[in-house]
């Protein structure tokens, strides 16, 4: 069975267009068909400090794949193109039930699942609809441009 997945990506660090499309180019091969993407948005850091700028969007894929696994699929994509998870900082879970704090920092990649049909996934490690997604222009604008109920 075929689920409609939105991943959001960004990228500061590096070639971040580059970055960005090898993203899409290895989510297509391990995760599904990608059928749609937005426009890219070049947006200031959410959460940290940096000089370095984001170029973020959001993609669409069919996939045959669990939650779980796209959530694998990802993260090994990300680690692949050197991404470095920082260490969760030791406090209580955001307000709403979020995933626990991590201090962000600058990256060639990050992805997040978004949404999975119209699956809720409240998992310590996978939370679907992405919890913080409705706070973040740099999501909501690209989604809403792309976005296509079943």
């Amino acid at each position: 069975m075929e689920h409609q997945v939105y991943l959001g990506l960004g990228s500061n660090l590096g070639r971040r267009e580059a970055h960005l499309q090898k993203a899409v180019r290895l989510v297509g091969e391990r995760v599904g068909k990608v059928v749609r993407q937005s426009s890219v948005v070049e947006t200031e850091p959410w959460g940290f400090e940096s000089a370095n700028r984001f170029l973020n969007c959001v993609i669409l894929c069919h996939s045959s794949l669990s939650p779980r696994q796209i959530l694998t699929a990802v993260k090994q994509i990300e680690r692949e193109m050197g991404r470095e998870l920082p260490p969760a900082v030791p406090s209580p879970a955001p307000k709403g039930g979020g995933l626990p704090r991590r201090r962000y920092k600058d990256r060639p990649i990050d992805i997040d699942i978004l949404l999975y049909d119209d699956l809720t996934v409240d998992e310590p490690d996978l939370k679907i609809p992405h919890p913080l997604m409705r706070e973040r222009d740099f999501v909501m604008i690209p989604l809403r441009e792309i976005y296509q109920p079943d």
